[in-house]
């Protein structure tokens, strides 16, 4: 077996324990199914290099207060569970380094414009259900499918793919929502999420709903609400550009495209 000279031992000890840092945890806490009172609770956790910030809230329940709220699930900005505004910004607890941040408090809150269940977990029922309202899948004519088989392959070209292929890449964290400012004055804006998608599904060749959609969506709390301020863009975890995409819906009504 290999031994290491105590004085070398020595040496990498002292590395390992000057690696460890530790940050200000400020976590916005409340819980409306039992009263209106909100408080921020300050918890000192030690932190590494690579120290997400959802690896810290997870040390804070799992060995300071187990009874933080918070929504987590896959840790790899894949499932969208985690979103939060993180020192101000929406972004994903698991996606976001605490080194990166480059702050010694880390005030973590639930993402505005989403009503809040407890804590940092905020109900999405108002982004799912505008999601569905657009319609989020390919339509086609039932005289198109082939009825034996029930499958039928359309196939695209790489051209047309590439016209509808990031807006495919979104994952539903609602971080796009919470930046938008008319989320914030218009309880009923259909929101970037949902117009980004239906927008994925209007530029799609093989989708036959675009009368459907636009119909949905141009109305007064539909497309005409959203006031350009690109928000929404910026704050995507995925790339997605949903300012872009509802830029290009509205040539779609304005004639511009076809």
């Amino acid at each position: 077996m290999a031994t290491i000279h105590p004085k070398l031992s020595d040496e990498l000890s002292q590395t390992v324990v000057s690696s460890t840092k530790s940050i200000k945890l400020k976590i916005k806490r409340s819980n409306p199914n039992v009263n209106s009172e909100e408080r921020f609770d300050d918890f000192v956790v030690p932190i590494e290099k690579w120290t997400t910030v959802l690896d810290a809230l997870l040390d804070v329940k799992s060995h300071l207060d187990h009874s933080v709220g918070i929504r987590y699930s896959c840790r790899q900005a894949s499932c969208g569970s985690c979103g939060m505004k993180i020192n101000g910004k929406p972004a994903l607890a698991c996606f976001t380094k605490i080194s990166e941040l480059d702050s010694d408090t880390i005030t973590v809150e639930p993402m505005d414009n989403f009503p809040i269940v407890r804590d940092l977990a905020v109900g999405f029922e108002r982004m799912i259900n505008n999601h569905k309202k657009v319609m989020p899948y390919v339509i086609r004519e039932d005289s198109e499918i082939d009825v034996e088989s029930g499958v039928r392959e359309f196939l695209q070209s790489p051209e047309n793919v590439e016209k509808y292929i990031q807006f495919s890449s979104c994952i539903k964290c609602g971080l796009c929502n919470s930046a938008c400012p008319t989320m914030a004055m218009d309880k009923t804006f259909v929101g970037p999420q949902a117009l980004a998608q239906a927008y994925r599904y209007i530029a799609d060749d093989r989708d036959k709903g675009k009368n459907k959609r636009l119909k949905i969506i141009d109305e007064s709390h539909g497309i005409w609400r959203c006031h350009f301020a690109g928000s929404c863009s910026q704050v995507c975890p995925k790339g997605v550009d949903p300012a872009m995409g509802i830029q290009l819906l509205r040539g779609y009504l304005l004639g511009i495209r076809d």
